[in-house]
């Protein structure tokens, strides 16, 4: 119990005037007694705004916080709810930490930035309207881009990015994609993907930057673009953001996830700890000295163990070893799936997940049910307040640490760098650099590439040539993305070539012609374009991995009939084997986005092909897993491999 304030005051004046009796030891000025006394009132009168003010210690704005919240409020701010299940009334009732936007969650599907701005300062205002106002945070998965967003610039998806080999470029697509979220008033993205995917049957493959650890490895540099760089005298694994230009980035998926039996999705890692140290962790390590201020946990299990329950792994290794002082989240609802059937027994899940380490939890949608049963493990002892405790304060020191409660709001300041041609122009650089020559003519001395621009007649033909939403896969717009020739704003493979090539050249596009067709028209070369739809997550796992129709078709009936160049649109490499020796040259392009020139770039000689390859190209299904280093490594195009050209002229 607190004494008297009178008693108090007497004990303080006790102490000055002892201090003034040791004059002859002490100088004391006036002035500073008078601070040292308007300090102590402060502290000893509980000023109830203390963690507002800036100018305190982060440390010490967080008890200050802590020190007035209830059990409730607590638990509010460990929850992340979708957009659709949130209210103005909802964040203030109950100090709701953090919303998302799912994959192609927006109230309507062109939104202008300005309105998305706007929808996020509701949610907002009602967070500022609640007992401690405290702030939300808003999440968004853009992980090639802002690519939730019409009109937002797609950057190539991460496989093509580590055919780049060029970390730089990975930095400067992190703060370009960093200000595209932020032209929409989000602070918060659900990148970069760390995965180090070692079978490409995986469905989210084309998320991973590499089979090859060190590759990831250097590619966590986007962090420094997405966060800012960590000031050189900073404590190694504290959350860090630099500006209102920048957003916060989340290391996913811990751990282990890219390294499933047979590529299954969310299935089971079987490793033993050195393979799970010098494969799967190396990512992680180097995004906490870059400061990541969030780590997003995995669907997956390691040797049993589902990593959403893994404390060993969650608590004792990512916070105790690798000293991590961010948050660790979920995945969506990944707190459900500990168990099977998915919710089968929430709370028993809810226990595992919290003890086991996890801090914000997203729901997205049942909060209520969330915040009974927590609140209850809590008062029947199940789980320490401790734990709750030490989950508020690092989910606080993020919101702390990027200014949040000095800015809450979002404005219009950002909004013309949403899709602004000095994105589209990095983005066209990054496809030209991902692009990886795989053959090209019959041996070195008879390329085919670069082509040349001024010919009589080109055939453009396939499925993938004049349709974005191919060209940019999952993760485009809606979460499984969209075979939509119009899905958002950028430029096909097919208008690149139109706008390439000389005036006087006349092209022609068929999608799928047959072969009389190929024959009868004479033309100078074709060039196709074909290559697997979107998908994402579970449904993108695959076991044949082999061209989807029409596309096989398409080649044997163009590359029959006349000299032609295939582009393979993919999310990691196919079976092409078969069809190989029809090809005269032959690309694999990834997984592009909306910049299409960056593929006419290369294919025309305006730069040359620089692309590495990321992965390992099997010959055979069989084959897999297979990945460099491998005892019986026996490819069809090996690990780094990538023909290079030079640029026309250079």
């Amino acid at each position: 119990m607190d004494k008297p304030f009178h008693t108090r005051s007497f004990s303080f004046f006790t102490v000055i005037f002892n201090l003034s009796a040791m004059k002859s030891r002490f100088t004391i000025s006036i002035p500073i007694l008078v601070l040292l006394f308007a300090s102590w009132v402060g502290a000893t009168t509980g000023d109830s705004t203390l963690y507002k003010d800036p100018t305190q210690k982060i440390n010490m704005r967080i008890k200050h916080l802590m020190d007035q919240m209830t059990l409730e409020e607590k638990i509010g701010q460990m929850a992340q709810l979708d957009r659709v299940a949130a209210t103005q009334e909802i964040m203030r009732e109950y100090s709701i930490g953090s919303i998302l936007s799912g994959g192609g969650s927006w109230p309507h599907e062109h939104m202008k930035p300005e309105e998305w701005v706007d929808m996020l300062n509701n949610f907002q205002n009602g967070s500022l309207s609640s007992r401690l106002a405290i702030p939300m945070i808003y999440g968004i998965d853009a992980v090639h881009g802002n690519n939730n967003v019409y009109k937002a610039t797609i950057f190539p998806h991460n496989v093509g990015l580590g055919a780049t080999r060029d970390p730089e470029l990975v930095r400067r697509i992190g703060t370009a994609t960093a200000l595209e979220a932020r032209a929409t008033g989000i602070n918060y993205v659900f990148a970069p993907c760390i995965a180090v995917c070692r079978d490409p049957r995986w469905g989210r493959c084309y998320e991973s930057y590499s089979e090859d650890p060190k590759i990831v490895e250097q590619m966590t540099e986007i962090i420094n673009g997405l966060q800012g760089e960590i000031p050189p005298n900073s404590r190694k694994g504290v959350p860090y953001m630099g500006g209102k230009d920048k957003v916060v980035a989340c290391a996913k998926h811990f751990v282990g996830d890219g390294g499933t039996t047979k590529g299954i999705n969310e299935h089971n890692t079987v490793i033993d700890w050195h393979e799970l140290l010098s494969i799967h962790m190396p990512g992680y390590y180097h995004s906490i000295i870059k400061g990541v201020s969030t780590i997003m946990v995995s669907y997956s299990s390691i040797n049993g163990v589902k990593m959403h329950a893994n404390k060993d792994l969650v608590t004792n290794f990512l916070k105790g070893t690798l000293r991590f002082r961010g948050f660790v989240i979920s995945d969506w609802q990944g707190v459900d799936k500990i168990t099977y059937p998915q919710h089968a027994n929430y709370s028993d899940s809810l226990l595992k997940a919290i003890n086991a380490g996890i801090d914000m939890v997203m729901l997205p949608y049942n909060f209520t049910e969330f915040s009974s049963i927590l609140v209850s493990h809590v008062k029947n002892n199940l789980i320490p307040l401790s734990r709750i405790d030490d989950a508020v304060r690092r989910i606080l020191r993020v919101k702390f640490s990027m200014g949040l409660f000095e800015n809450p709001i979002a404005d219009y300041s950002f909004v013309d760098k949403l899709g602004s041609q000095a994105h589209r122009d990095l983005a066209r650089e990054a496809v030209r650099k991902s692009l990886v020559l795989l053959k090209n003519g019959e041996n070195a001395d008879s390329p085919i590439l670069p082509l040349p621009k001024r010919t009589s007649k080109i055939l453009v033909a396939g499925s993938h040539a004049n349709n974005l939403g191919l060209q940019c896969g999952g993760w485009t717009i809606t979460w499984e993305g969209l075979s939509n020739k119009n899905l958002t704003v950028g430029t096909t493979i097919l208008n690149a070539i139109s706008d390439a090539v000389d005036p006087s050249t006349e092209i022609v596009y068929s999608e799928n012609p047959d072969t009389e067709f190929v024959k009868a028209n004479n033309f100078s070369y074709a060039i196709v374009v074909v290559g697997e739809p979107p998908y994402v997550e579970t449904k993108g796992d695959n076991m044949n991995l082999t061209i989807p129709e029409p596309g096989l078709g398409t080649i044997k009936n163009v590359c029959d009939g006349t000299k032609c160049v295939v582009v393979l649109v993919s999310g990691r490499p196919l079976v092409v084997e078969p069809s190989l020796p029809l090809m005269d040259a032959f690309v694999a392009a990834w997984l592009p986005g909306t910049e299409g020139q960056g593929v006419a770039d290369v294919l025309f000689g305006d730069y040359g092909f620089s692309g590495k390859l990321p992965r390992t190209w099997f010959k055979s299904v069989d084959q897999l897993p297979m990945n460099v280093g491998d005892e019986h490594y026996d490819p069809l195009f090996p690990f780094g491999f990538g023909l290079t050209t030079e640029a026309i002229g250079a």
